[in-house]
């Protein structure tokens, strides 16, 4: 959040992106955190968090969908060098979201493999058609983000890493406007 607070300031230190840390992580790595974005060509994480080479795995799918490869990618971290955090970064205006709430909304399927993405949005779909509001496509994007973290938190394989408190899984929603990450659900204590 320290490098968000940067990012948005404008005050970016570019921490870890010389040869000196390229030569570093050559070998090995060791990432403080892991995560998981939308394909939103304005939402680079390493961007907006203002880190460098080693220090994020960085998984990105069309508004923060997952599935098995997805799944395993985030799982990755945590359960082979102890990566303590997981962040599933949501965003304003995605354009999956948007897309799948009007094909779920208009009862119209989208072209491809792109029906996958509604399908895997349909839960927050349903659950921002509970909850109303004047904007439901951004409920959407957050009920999602809440969704898949909720979801990756009770995974079989890291619920127990978050019971000992060896990782957090938090949901967090990025502002195009601002620049700002706001953490929406998981936040450790």
């Amino acid at each position: 959040m320290e490098g968000n607070e940067r990012w948005v300031s404008g005050d970016l230190q570019h921490p870890d992106r010389d040869p000196n840390r390229r030569q570093f992580v050559a070998q090995e790595q060791e990432p403080f955190g892991a995560i998981l974005s939308c394909i939103d060509s304005r939402v680079p994480p390493e961007l907006l968090f203002d880190t460098g080479l080693g220090d994020l795995y960085v998984m990105r799918t069309g508004g923060v969908t997952v599935g098995p490869v997805v799944t395993g990618s985030v799982e990755y971290g945590p359960m082979t060098s102890g990566t303590p955090l997981v962040v599933v970064l949501g965003h304003q205006r995605c354009g999956a979201v948007k897309a799948a709430y009007k094909s779920l909304r208009d009862g119209k399927s989208l072209p491809g493999s792109l029906q996958a993405i509604v399908k895997a949005l349909q839960p927050a779909y349903d659950q921002a058609a509970q909850e109303g509001g004047t904007d439901r496509v951004e409920t959407m994007a957050r009920a999602q983000v809440k969704l898949t973290a909720a979801d990756l938190r009770s995974n079989q394989d890291l619920a127990p890493l978050v019971a000992k408190g060896a990782l957090a899984v938090v949901g967090a929603y990025y502002s195009l406007d601002t620049g700002k990450v706001e953490v929406l659900a998981g936040a450790p204590s």
